[in-house]
């Protein structure tokens, strides 16, 4: 890996990045694609460090509903295997005649009943050891979907902004000079206002023999914008106060260096602020390209279509 030793003394330090400044002591880059922070927590129990409640309202819409299912199985496969060993004679309406396998599907679908406190009637507890654990049933079957049903809310009220970033950040042509250029988009129905954007360059550099990571503010052409309706193509103009100065495409391949993106903006239905970000390695830049155009106007020429599809379509363009 090479270290910059061109870095333009004009170019903006932030020293309050919340990342360390020792290289020797960071692995892989800042940030994640998906804005979460490229962390590993240890030193406490993993129980002890995971937030439940958040771990189930971020993840995976599949993940989320398969773990659903998979407890609501999981549960009736114990509650049916203690009726089962307490005894089928004490659950009236099952025939002990019957195969132990048609006993068990029988006990297992009871307990789905009392579970879910559905209750047909057809098969109902006889002794006290089946009553009991049919109450506890019950109670557990009532906390279950107390606590599934705050999930699902959390999930579906939870304010989010769907945004979504072009895959590659470019480095292009811009009046006369270069700019390095990434482009976003909303990708759903919903109205955000007062949207800021803030970029910062981290790099790792070598001072005094010792590798160091260093990071700059990049000035953006247009930081605020009062209404995200369509694509927004964020600009930083690479002129002598960026750190990007004089940095040759062999530079941007050779060098260690990612560009953190950081988005805020009001969302009206929520009337909350959202805010979303991302991050581009060097090895995610292409050198030499302009973004395509990704809205126009619609056949009768009464409306503007962003096409969506078109978020990560770039040409080459020269730099000469």
């Amino acid at each position: 890996m090479a270290f910059p030793n061109n870095i333009n003394a004009k170019a903006k330090v932030e020293i309050n990045s919340g990342f360390g400044t020792n290289a020797n002591n960071y692995g892989g880059r800042f940030i994640n694609k998906d804005g979460s922070a490229n962390i590993e927590k240890r030193g406490i129990h993993f129980l002890n460090r995971i937030s439940w409640y958040h771990t189930m309202i971020a993840m995976p819409r599949w993940k989320f509903l398969g773990i659903l299912i998979a407890f609501y199985i999981g549960v009736n496969f114990f509650f049916a295997g203690i009726y089962y060993f307490i005894g089928i004679q004490y659950l009236a309406g099952i025939d002990p005649m019957g195969s132990e396998w048609v006993k068990f599907g029988k006990a297992y679908f009871f307990s789905a009943q009392t579970f879910t406190t559905v209750g047909y009637g057809h098969i109902s507890p006889n002794g006290f050891l089946t009553s009991a654990l049919s109450a506890a049933e019950a109670l557990t079957g009532l906390l279950s979907f107390a606590i599934a049903t705050g999930l699902f809310f959390g999930r579906f009220s939870k304010p989010t902004a769907f945004l979504k970033f072009s895959h590659h950040a470019l480095i292009s042509p811009y009046k006369n000079k270069t700019a390095l250029m990434l482009r976003l988009a909303p990708y759903k129905n919903t109205r955000l206002t007062d949207a800021e954007a803030k970029i910062t360059l981290g790099m790792t550099i070598e001072e005094n023999g010792t590798k160091a990571n260093k990071f700059y503010t990049l000035e953006l052409e247009m930081q605020q914008i009062n209404s995200l309706n369509l694509s927004w193509t964020l600009v930083h103009p690479i002129n002598v106060n960026s750190p990007l100065y004089k940095l040759t495409e062999e530079d941007f391949r050779n060098i260690d260096g990612e560009v953190l993106v950081f988005i805020k903006a009001f969302d009206d239905m929520f009337s909350t602020t959202v805010a979303a970000s991302t991050s581009y390695t060097f090895a995610e830049l292409v050198y030499g390209a302009k973004f395509e155009l990704m809205y126009s106007e619609n056949e009768a020429n009464t409306k503007t279509i962003l096409h969506l599809d078109r978020l990560n379509s770039f040409y080459k363009a020269s730099l000469e």
